[in-house]
């Protein structure tokens, strides 16, 4: 995502000595500002917070369409996939 000069909110947080230090090493070795590596760390991780309980959303009808079809009639199962189940029989004694 791309980030922008125009700045205009302002986030505080208090924070134990232990992870001050914590993040000032961090930003130290990662060659950025305290402020820049939390606010890249913080970006970064509510990027992947949000794909990770984010819905899945087909855009294009098309890929609808295949996905409903795909749920509605399965197509059967091929070779591997019946492989796969008979070592797992197997294996588990089912």
């Amino acid at each position: 995502m791309p980030t922008t000069n125009n700045r205009r909110e302002r986030f505080d947080a208090r924070l134990s000595t232990a992870d001050k230090r914590l993040l000032d090493r961090a930003a130290e070795l990662s060659g950025r500002s305290l402020t820049e590596f939390v606010v890249s760390s913080a970006r970064d991780a509510a990027q992947r917070t949000i794909e990770r309980y984010q819905g899945m959303v087909l855009a294009d009808p098309r890929d609808q369409a295949a996905f409903v079809d795909a749920l509605l009639d399965p197509p059967a199962p091929g070779r591997r996939l019946r492989q796969a189940a008979q070592r797992h029989r197997r294996a588990t004694g089912q």
